[in-house]
């Protein structure tokens, strides 16, 4: 059972090159979102961001006030 090897230098023939093709060509398979997409999905991210950061804020208040009672 003998298998056959490539030596190196086969491998990285037309390396760069090839990589970079195949880069461009995925990327136009790529679907890119709309501006309007972008701003919509962006404020849900930012409200969302904001929204934990309260409610964070808030457990924090709360463990802080109880602790006050044990000290």
């Amino acid at each position: 059972m003998a298998t056959k090897t490539t030596p190196k230098t086969e491998e990285k023939k037309g390396g760069l090159g090839r990589y970079f093709r195949g880069v461009k060509s995925e990327f136009k398979k790529v679907v890119w979102p709309t501006k309007d997409t972008v701003i919509k999905y962006s404020i849900i991210v930012i409200v969302a961001v904001i929204l934990s950061s309260l409610l964070l804020l808030a457990y924090d208040k709360i463990i802080m006030f109880l602790f006050g009672f044990i000290y």
